[in-house]
């Protein structure tokens, strides 16, 4: 059928799947509504601007309004209107005026032109007084697009890397490349532009393993952010799960996502999605009526127990998916399954995941939702992290997320954030978070590789703001510079912002090779943010969601000063991956291991003793020293080998002076040779170490020793 044609034959179709699906002669719709008392298939021209009519869903199975179209094709345009009770008081918001989303819908086309129309209520009257508003919204809403899922995959593979030898790379679509002057300009911003030869490369030559998509599901722009010029470039606003938002798109089709997510694959880099299940683009009781409000605001939701005119936010977004419902939750199920097997990525990264567990109140790990991860045999083989924390009571549970999941930990970057600023009595902390952070992951027998380490991330400042500024500067977002977070544990190196003052520009220089080496060689997993490895800045945004221009875009066009710290970075991620001692599976036991009498790991003070208790608690200790064995790693290779590595010494002196270390003779035998140096602006050129003789660490920097496999190890004296 022409898609512009009237339907002229109506079949009952099925319940499953849900959504409008093409099976190669004609197209299933089903829409799950619980208490709809009429549901309406609208039908639109090619232009989208026409609404050509109307089809009634008369079957309904299982509370699935469903219908099946012979003559319908891929490309046709659709919504829905949903009839029932209009009623806030007892939770119940259905318009039939409205013009409504498909929850499933694989492709969403145009977007929302900001109308009262699109609100279920009279804007400008009180919310409480209940009145309906009668105006219709199609004229302000995007369309559902039928779409024709077969694609040539070839032998597209998922690259499966290890947990313990990922490195994370956090990049939003369309600042990557918006910039980038080897992309084509048509294809910068999009993910056509981030399958682009020159921008693989980058990113292998960069050494990350896996590249984390900020929100991709199509997701809407604020009202008040459209009134004031702006935009939600990060995207944490999703109306639609299933489509691939288009303003990224260079093509407007599907296939698009799947042609970048094949060639990242064939480039060995996984593809992870940042997603946002928590709440949706549709707010508190007084925000418009899009999709899943329209269809059936009871179910999808949680309201106020007592007072279902209200919702339960756990987000700070106006409200809370109500995963305690099994068509919700189910949603939620086919989504991540569709993202796995049609579009092929390799996991996901869950925003404010512990509103997805909240059972009742309480967040509970042990909710429906992990139990149904956990035994799905499609996502329990996929990568799955949380952050993990929400705005509800009890919402922070870092740690506390069940074995099979990895999680963003806050814990790692304020820790890392106060040491390095300076901070004093910090060293017990700050070796805990070194090593994989144990005191949160061992206890529930998870591995070091259960902690997503980063020091800097999309919210928040940039790396190289975080050494430039001591205060956020979020004038640009028009929110009087209330918004963002205010304890950033940042500090300025001197003066508050860009400067000339050349001992300051080395400092600031010196602090992000600091995060950048002492990030790539703790135990867990790596995450950087895009831009970081050459020191972007946001000139001291640090909560710049809005800002849809150059604050957020990638400058591609380097000083020598970025170029250096780029060349830096890729030689940490280098030596990461060439050696294991760096990224261990299992957490140090600093004790003797194999029978060999070769401890794995020996905690130092700057004099060449072993800590101790008194060492530990030190205020004013701002220095310490570690020996990590490579001949003790308990791990053994796919052929069964006991693996070995050679074994390093890593000195942090976070302290304002230079300070001399002892390196025990003890420990390793032969001459040492040191890797990397950060008070200078590259690695040193493999200056030799003797182990007794003192080594003289700058100050505020960090060096790494080598000592290769043929020194023999003994245990500490």
């Amino acid at each position: 059928m022409a898609s512009h044609s009237r339907v002229d034959a109506v079949w009952s179709g099925q319940p499953y799947p849900r959504g409008a699906t093409w099976d190669g002669q004609g197209v299933n719709f089903a829409l799950f509504s619980e208490s709809a008392e009429r549901v309406e298939l609208c039908l639109f021209d090619p232009s989208g601007r026409n609404e050509v009519q109307r089809i009634a869903l008369r079957e309904q199975t299982d509370q699935i309004w469903h219908a099946y179209l012979p003559q319908a094709r891929p490309g046709l345009l659709y919504g829905y209107r949903v009839h029932g009770p209009y009623r806030p008081r007892d939770g119940h918001r259905f318009n039939s005026h409205k013009l409504l989303l498909d929850p499933y819908a694989r492709n969403i086309i145009g977007g929302y032109r900001w109308h009262d129309a699109l609100f279920g209520y009279r804007v400008g009257h009180d919310e409480r007084d209940l009145s309906l508003d009668r105006r219709d919204s199609a004229p302000y809403t995007p369309r559902c697009k039928v779409v024709e899922s077969a694609f040539t995959w070839g032998d597209d593979r998922a690259p499966r890397i290890p947990w313990h030898e990922t490195v994370i790379y956090e990049l939003h679509v369309r600042g990557f490349t918006k910039n980038h002057p080897l992309v084509p300009p048509a294809l910068r911003g999009t993910y056509a532009g981030l399958a682009c030869a020159p921008v693989v490369e980058y990113l292998q030559r960069l050494g990350v393993t896996t590249v984390e998509l900020m929100p991709v599901h199509t997701f809407v722009d604020e009202r008040h952010l459209v009134e004031r010029g702006l935009r939600n470039y990060w995207g944490y606003n999703s109306v639609g799960f299933f489509a691939p938002d288009r303003r990224y798109s260079a093509s407007g089709k599907v296939a698009e996502f799947k042609t970048m997510v094949r060639t990242l694959h064939a480039a060995g880099i996984e593809v992870l999605l940042d997603v946002v299940y928590n709440h949706t683009a549709e707010g508190n009781e007084c925000g418009p009526t899009l999709a899943f409000r329209g269809i059936d605001n009871a179910s999808y939701y949680r309201l106020t127990p007592g007072d279902p005119r209200y919702y339960q936010d756990f987000t700070g977004c106006g409200n809370t998916l109500n995963l305690q419902h099994p068509r919700v939750l189910q949603l939620l199920m086919d989504s991540l399954r569709y993202w796995v097997t049609e579009m092929h990525v390799d996991g996901f990264r869950f925003d404010l995941a512990s509103a997805l567990a909240r059972e009742l109140h309480a967040v509970n790990q042990l909710s429906a939702f992990f139990d149904i991860l956990r035994q799905d045999p499609i996502l329990s083989q996929v990568k799955l992290i949380a952050e993990p924390w929400d705005l509800g009571s009890g919402g922070y549970q870092v740690g506390n997320f069940p074995v099979g999941w990895a999680e963003w930990n806050d814990k790692y970057r304020d820790t890392m954030r106060a040491y390095w600023k300076g901070e004093g009595g910090l060293i017990g902390e700050f070796a805990q978070r070194l090593t994989g952070s144990s005191d949160l992951y061992n206890r529930s027998s998870r591995r070091p590789y259960a902690s997503i380490n980063f020091v800097a991330a999309h919210d928040g400042f940039s790396l190289a703001d975080l050494v430039s500024y001591d205060r956020k500067h979020n004038e640009a977002n028009g929110e009087g510079n209330r918004d963002g977070h205010d304890h950033n544990l940042s500090w300025n190196c001197g003066t508050e912002g860009p400067t000339d003052v050349a001992d300051i520009r080395a400092l600031r220089a010196r602090q992000q090779r600091n995060f950048i080496a002492t990030l790539l060689f703790s135990q867990g997993v790596p995450m950087l943010q895009a831009g970081d490895e050459f020191g972007r800045s946001q000139a001291g945004n640090n909560n710049a969601y809005c800002q849809d221009n150059a604050t957020s875009w990638l400058d591609w066009s380097h000083d020598e000063a970025q170029s250096a710290l780029l060349a830096f970075t890729r030689q940490m991620t280098a030596l990461r991956a060439a050696h294991p001692v760096f990224r261990r599976r299992d957490f140090f036991q600093g004790r003797p291991l194999f029978g060999s009498g070769v401890r794995d790991i020996v905690w130092l003070q700057p004099d060449g003793s072993e800590m101790n208790d008194e060492a530990w608690r030190l205020s004013h200790a701002r220095a310490l020293a570690v020996f990590l064995s490579g001949q003790g790693l308990n791990e053994v290779d796919g052929r069964g080998h006991a693996i070995r590595d050679d074994s390093f010494f890593l000195l942090f002196n976070a302290a304002a002076e230079a300070l001399p270390f002892a390196l025990p003779p003890g420990l390793a035998k032969g001459q040492g040779e040191v890797l990397v140096d950060t008070s200078g602006s590259v690695p040193p050129a493999g200056a030799a170490v003797e182990p007794g003789v003192p080594y003289t660490l700058g100050a505020r920097a960090l060096a790494l020793v080598r000592f290769a496999q043929s020194g023999h190890d003994v245990d500490f004296p």
